[in-house]
């Protein structure tokens, strides 16, 4: 590929998905600095790549490259918040294996959007103590959107493990947030977690 084409074709792929990649990269370094330095690195993996991108989703081609260049500098820089986690408990590991519905799976009580009602600097908390395996599909599923496939395919991983995960980081969301008391009542009884109401919530800057 001659230089001009590599530099349309970059411009056409990633420079439109820099502000989901920067978002991205804060959700999992929780440091803007840090964010600005992982996103850097992946566009320059992403140019030198390219020529490889085959079509398809080019948002998750994009935040694939921006996940592994942000893991890559974590486990360089901060190699102890890499703490890995059992992906399925004894329960979701029967549903996997007999091919429990998705939905199923990592579904909530979907009740009222009570999520709305928690502060966003208090869900923005929570979001950012799920350990990294948690949060990135959280983040990519709730909040950027992704398809399980597109998500399994970033991370590395089977769909099984993405809906595991998703449904464990929901759970611990809500679990931290119905403890948290509201300035008006009681604590807050969550138990649903609206896509809308996560997508809504920044990351640190």
């Amino acid at each position: 590929m001659i230089e001009n084409d590599r530099n349309s074709r970059f411009s056409e792929v990633v420079l439109p998905h820099l502000s989901d990649a920067l978002t991205t990269a804060l959700w999992l370094t929780g440091d803007r600095a840090d964010a600005e330095d992982v996103v850097q690195e992946a566009c320059l993996r992403a140019f030198r790549a390219i020529a490889t991108f085959s079509g398809g989703n080019t948002r998750a081609w994009v935040l694939a490259i921006v996940r592994n260049t942000a893991y890559s500098w974590l486990q360089k820089n901060r190699r102890s918040e890499l703490i890995p986690v059992d992906d399925l408990d004894a329960d979701e590991r029967v549903q996997a294996e007999r091919g429990a519905n998705v939905e199923d799976l990592i579904s909530v009580n979907p009740e009222i959007d009570l999520v709305a009602k928690a502060e966003e600097a208090h869900l923005r908390a929570q979001i950012e103590k799920l350990p990294p395996e948690f949060r990135e599909v959280l983040v990519l599923r709730d909040i950027q959107g992704l398809e399980y496939r597109e998500i399994a395919k970033i991370t590395s991983v089977p769909v099984g493990t993405v809906m595991s995960r998703l449904a464990r980081a929901r759970r611990r969301l809500i679990s931290a947030l119905a403890q948290e008391p509201r300035s008006d009542s009681a604590p807050l009884g969550v138990k649903a977690l609206p896509a809308a109401a996560l997508r809504i919530v920044r990351p640190t800057s």
